[in-house]
């Protein structure tokens, strides 16, 4: 009679209190537990902890999913230093802008620095170097290495500015230039070969 009592007082519920349930209850239980729970629903501690783990370009795009991590999120002064500071450690190509500001998200994102981070997202400058190893998982080898040709294609539209097809465009004519004076250089030399025959079938009559 007793144990009812006791049950009640306990804050949490006693084990005579405890519902029977199957073990396959609680594994479908917990298997729906799983499923519901995500990154979201965690602490805004770990949330917090969680980006001062972040780089600049992973911070960032934390910041931008939604409206809680734009105000908890902090892509300031110093996380831009400090992924500047990497890349030119790691002897990556760093923002070619002469004037690189710093005050704000918005105008830090101008210039390079967006070319800069889709690179990096696409694995294109994992590997880059023997002993770098993936970017962006931060693993000896990187797992999203591509074929032959598909990095080419990867690099030529990496390379490929409007810069560089204005100077594409430009070595067309250039290239043409060449082809046509090789073709007079090859005339020229049958005809004077030609003309050489002619001279000494006349000489030897």
């Amino acid at each position: 009679m007793m144990e009812p009592v006791r049950s009640r007082k306990r804050p949490t519920p006693g084990p005579m209190t405890e519902l029977r349930i199957r073990p396959a209850d609680i594994s479908e239980a917990s298997d729906a537990d799983r499923r519901i729970i995500d990154f979201t629903d965690l602490p805004a501690e770990i949330h917090l902890l969680i980006s001062k783990q972040l780089i600049y370009p992973d911070a960032l795009s934390l910041k931008h999913t939604s409206s809680y991590f734009y105000y908890l999120v902090d892509t300031g002064v110093r996380l831009k230093v400090e992924w500047l500071m990497e890349r030119r450690m790691l002897h990556l190509e760093c923002p070619n802008d002469r004037r690189c500001d710093l005050g704000s998200d918005l105008r830090f994102c101008r210039g390079s620095v967006p070319l800069l981070m889709q690179r990096r997202r696409e694995h294109m400058e994992c590997e880059s170097r023997p002993g770098l190893g993936c970017l962006v998982y931060g693993t000896p080898v990187c797992s999203h290495r591509r074929k032959i040709s598909a990095r080419c294609r990867r690099w030529l539209r990496r390379r490929l500015t409007v810069e560089l097809w204005w100077l594409l465009i430009a070595l067309i004519p250039v290239a043409l230039c060449w082809l046509w004076m090789g073709e007079v250089i090859v005339l020229v030399s049958k005809s004077v070969g030609g003309s050489a025959k002619a001279g000494t079938g006349w000489l030897a009559r």
